[in-house]
């Protein structure tokens, strides 16, 4: 099938890619010129595994393409994907649809015959009513549908996420529109993953209600950490002991300094406004986006208990910037409100991350960046892990030892074992364990 991808940031370069590489032929669209050169040099903008090799392929064979032209990539597809940034709006915390309803705008002066057109992006309920006046309006004569595709990628495991996804959701109530998204969908048949069919507007929910209750369970385990440190309990051992009850499933039960990124933060506060729109208020929601909030500076003063009650004039070594580990996202991560609260106490701060050091420096001032693990360690007064890179997970505690001007390592992921890092003579912190 033709397809055309609106916005070539990470869903909509992951999504074009994965597509092409089922056969189908995809174009992705960008406003940005200098994305599209870099793209069509075979410069990937954004650091996620096994995506430079899958465009480079696809681009290769011919099926996946990239152009500023948004009329000559929608003109004859059967499939327009909206998967364009919606950022929480500045001054309310709304999402900010602007992007989406401009590509609308745009689609609808360039579709000729029926077609389909998808929002991938992450949209509150409505937004889909909107897209479809929007272009009634704009094109009265126009044949087409509209349907919510919501994404489910998590990054640094994307393409997997894509080519095996849990569930595909497909939000319409018109017989045709689900029929091409069937037929977008079929090379997945043989992975038997389970296409869900239901009306657009709960597709919308489904996509922010996902989100939010992931963000609770992390926010959950979180405060069960904090509790097990005062009580002298073990959240690894609370964790599986409730991970493996199949009710509640052991996946986002790891304790650590707070979520981030793209989706949770702007998500779970898109959701609140819309609620607050809608007097149907979810304060669980609202608790849980303020509890992790705070939690992500606490983090910084559980660094500076461990050195004694002050930082002023040391220098803390950070190991691990981006949200996650396995992409070079920046956006919301604990990292930035740690180093910041560190720097309000006085300290000098040294980071390392394998992938997300450029976007930190546009982010940060006053850090100074490191060539790797040990370097970052070098006369710093304690160490602290932020993110889980596995390239942190077998560090030389010997050398690091020697490398660090006080053995202090503060765990914020719970890589290591508290035993044995006392046993090496660390001074040892870590998230919910005695």
């Amino acid at each position: 099938m033709r397809i055309a991808m609106i916005g070539s940031g990470y869903v909509g370069l992951v999504s074009g890619a994965c597509f092409a590489d089922f056969g189908h032929e995809i174009c992705c669209v960008d406003k940005d010129p200098a994305k599209i050169e870099a793209l069509n040099r075979g410069e990937i903008p954004i650091f996620e595994p096994g995506l430079s090799e899958l465009v480079a392929k696809n681009v290769r064979e011919g099926r996946l393409t990239f152009t500023t032209d948004l009329a000559t990539a929608v003109k004859g597809a059967e499939a327009v994907f909206i998967a364009v940034g919606t950022p929480s709006r500045r001054g309310d915390g709304h999402a900010d649809l602007s992007y989406v309803y401009q590509a609308a705008r745009e689609i609808a002066a360039a579709i000729d015959g029926y077609t389909v057109i998808v929002t991938k992006s992450t949209v509150p309920v409505g937004t889909g009513d909107e897209v479809e006046r929007i272009i009634h309006e704009t094109r009265p004569d126009a044949d087409f549908a509209v349907v919510s595709n919501p994404e489910f990628l998590r990054e640094g495991a994307a393409i997997t996420d894509f080519k095996r996804p849990d569930r595909i959701v497909i939000g319409t109530e018109d017989a045709r529109a689900l029929g091409v998204m069937n037929e977008i969908y079929r090379p997945l048949y043989l992975n038997q993953s389970p296409l869900l069919a239901m009306s657009r507007r709960t597709a919308e929910l489904t996509k922010y209600a996902a989100n939010a209750f992931l963000a609770t369970k992390i926010t959950f385990i979180n405060e069960i950490a904090d509790l097990c440190e005062h009580v002298g309990a073990n959240v690894q051992d609370v964790a599986r002991g409730i991970g493996l009850d199949n009710r509640i499933g052991s996946k986002f039960l790891h304790a650590g300094p707070g979520y981030g990124g793209s989706c949770f933060p702007k998500d779970t506060l898109a959701l609140i406004k819309t609620a607050q729109d809608y007097e149907a208020p979810m304060r669980l929601v609202e608790t849980v986006a303020a509890v992790n909030s705070q939690r992500k500076r606490a983090m910084g003063r559980k660094v500076i208990a461990a050195c004694g009650g002050s930082v002023r004039g040391k220098t803390i070594a950070v190991l691990g910037l981006t949200f996650k580990p396995n992409t070079d996202d920046m956006r919301e991560a604990p990292s930035i409100d740690v180093i910041t609260a560190l720097q309000d106490a006085g300290a000098k701060v040294r980071a390392y991350d394998p992938e997300g050091m450029g976007a930190a420096a546009s982010m940060l001032t006053d850090v100074d960046y490191a060539k790797d693990a040990y370097d970052c360690a070098r006369g710093a007064d304690a160490l602290v892990i932020v993110t889980e890179w596995d390239i942190f997970r077998a560090l030389d505690l010997g050398r690091l030892k020697a490398t660090l001007a006080a053995p202090v390592v503060v765990d914020l992921r719970n890589i290591y074992r508290p035993e044995e890092m006392r046993r090496r003579g660390f001074t040892y912190v870590s998230v919910g364990r005695s």
